[in-house]
């Protein structure tokens, strides 16, 4: 199997990366300059026509977007080694729907919070009322996956999954954002350990 992975440092497609390296898939990586619009040339508009990373390209198919990616990930090559489980099991529901969660929940949240509060939006777009919001929303959020943490120690149960990298991954991201986790211990505990893990210490050193 050929995969050509596409990715910027420090961007959506780190998670892609830092799973790749978890599963120590064999692929060859193209590095883009975001600053320099790589991502926005013909020959990759013809792989990706919304011009983003990541992009995975398998066997010369292309596919996009980072849950998508992981997923179809641990769905082919996590199950052998221990980090997905099985199709039609308990434990693969939960991966799919706390995947998801991440990527939909918890980051449309970070995304009402980054749009009332960030730098890279125009002050006149910064909403005070709309960050208390995002700020409410996230933390009962938080309170769920920290109730969850608690009981089970990962997000499947007591063993590490590719589920754990994509949501640790969107929280890692949120604290970036302005969300803190300082009051969830069990969630800090725990993305700190994801984040000493040595796949995601070779991401970031990429």
């Amino acid at each position: 199997m050929s995969i050509v992975f596409y990715y910027a440092p420090w961007s959506s497609a780190s998670p892609v990366a830092s799973a790749l390296a978890e599963l120590g898939v064999p692929h060859e990586a193209v590095k883009f300059d975001l600053a320099k619009n790589d991502q926005k040339k013909p020959e990759f508009l013809a792989i990706n026509p919304n011009g983003k990373v990541p992009t995975l390209v398998v066997d010369g198919a292309p596919m996009f977007e980072a849950v998508a990616i992981m997923t179809w990930l641990g769905e082919k090559l996590g199950v052998q080694k221990k980090l997905w489980p099985k199709a039609g099991t308990p434990e693969h529901l939960q991966a799919l729907s706390w995947s998801a969660w991440s990527y939909v929940s918890y980051a449309g949240g970070l995304g009402l919070l980054a749009a009332a509060t960030s730098e890279r939006v125009s002050k006149e777009m910064h909403n005070a009322a709309q960050a208390a919001y995002a700020h409410t929303l996230l933390k009962g959020m938080l309170d769920v996956l920290d109730a969850r943490l608690a009981k089970h120690g990962h997000i499947l149960g007591a063993d590490y999954s590719l589920a754990d990298l994509i949501v640790a991954s969107v929280i890692g991201y949120g604290v970036h954002v302005g969300q803190p986790i300082d009051a969830h211990p069990h969630v800090k505990t725990w993305v700190e350990a994801f984040q000493k893990r040595e796949a995601y210490q070779i991401t970031i050193q990429r």
